[in-house]
């Protein structure tokens, strides 16, 4: 498959969007909605969207594989974001001008501090040597993730940097089914990555349990829309709601110019996470080998998943580590197996 766009970023809406003084549907505190209006984007429209390779938008936390003390490592994302002076400032000023534009930061000053690891995404603006803030007041940017940081523990448990490997889920025989493998550091390096699971934005995909969590890395732009809609605002609407395909939080366009736009369900009005989602729902198989000499079983995810190499099972939201457990697999490409 071929190689697709990073997010460094954040990802504007295909369509133009307008704010509502309506309480939002994504984020409980906030009193206003973003909301897509059925204009398209001028940005989706000068980067050919229409000829785009569409993918599934997947709900988890952004991470980054990058190097550090010389190694490939898996880096979470930090937005640097102002403290509470500047930030009241620049709303008011944004209430004031209905826009952000021509507000003047200060950003030695008004920006809270982040750790010396930090370093700010690809093609932030810089002024002066330092990083511009973005329309919405922030800074794009990356930590690396340490073991003994306990702010990123479910980042770190998807990592063991011994034997540079990585736990990720991936798309497998022409997208039949999902693969959970540990792939090496290395063959990751400069790709962005969403990490999802049992504790990760309220766990929709039904990953784990509380006493049992699971938690792995998907690619960017790796699991593909099979048969996307039109970029109509209606189509895509209708699609969303009435095609079981639609059952996905959104859709994020990789363009051939190196662009990315996309829509969320919240822009069009509707609900999300879905009671049954495409992804929780998706078979999968287990490829995590501990007979590899390579491999350290230092990790508890990586011990847990290599006990149960090989195995299979009809949902991903279905895997767990008991070995008395019998797996059931509908792809009629793949056989079942007993644990």
């Amino acid at each position: 498959m071929r190689r697709l766009g990073s997010v460094q970023q954040k990802i504007p809406c295909v369509f133009l969007t307008e704010v509502k003084e309506e309480k939002s549907r994504k984020r409980e505190f906030q009193q206003f909605q973003v909301v897509a209006t059925e204009n398209l984007n001028p940005v989706a429209l000068e980067a050919d969207v229409y000829s785009a390779f569409a993918t599934e938008k997947l709900d988890g936390t952004c991470c980054y594989v990058t190097d550090y003390k010389g190694h490939p490592y898996l880096w979470a994302r930090l937005d640097r974001k102002p403290n509470k002076q500047a930030e009241k400032r620049f709303k008011k000023y944004q209430h004031a001008h209905r826009s952000s534009k021509g507000f003047t930061w200060n950003v030695e000053d008004d920006f809270k501090m982040v750790p010396e690891t930090w370093i700010p995404a690809h093609r932030v603006k810089h002024h002066n040597s330092h990083p511009v803030p973005d329309e919405h007041g922030h800074i794009p940017g990356w930590v690396p993730v340490e073991k003994d940081n306990k702010q990123y523990c479910w980042h770190s448990s998807v990592v063991d940097y011994e034997s540079g490997s990585a736990l990720v889920l991936r798309p497998k025989d022409d997208d039949a089914f999902l693969e959970l493998a540990a792939v090496p550091l290395v063959k990751l390096r400069e790709q962005t990555l969403e990490l999802i699971g049992t504790n990760i934005n309220g766990n929709p995909y039904g990953l784990g349990s509380k006493k049992q969590p699971i938690h792995c890395l998907v690619s960017h732009g790796s699991i593909r829309i099979r048969d996307p809609p039109p970029v109509d605002f209606q189509q895509l609407w209708a699609w969303f709601q009435e095609n079981p395909e639609g059952r996905v939080e959104g859709i994020v366009w990789h363009c051939a110019d190196g662009s990315l736009v996309k829509v969320h369900r919240h822009h069009l009005g509707l609900t999300w996470p879905e009671k049954e989602t495409l992804f929780g729902g998706r078979p999968v198989v287990i490829r995590v080998d501990e007979t590899s000499e390579e491999f350290n079983l230092s990790k508890d995810l990586f011990t847990s998943f290599s006990r149960i190499n090989g195995q299979r099972f009809s949902r991903i939201r279905d895997v767990q580590f008991n070995p008395e457990r019998i797996v059931h697999f509908d792809h009629p490409d793949v056989s079942p197996e007993v644990a």
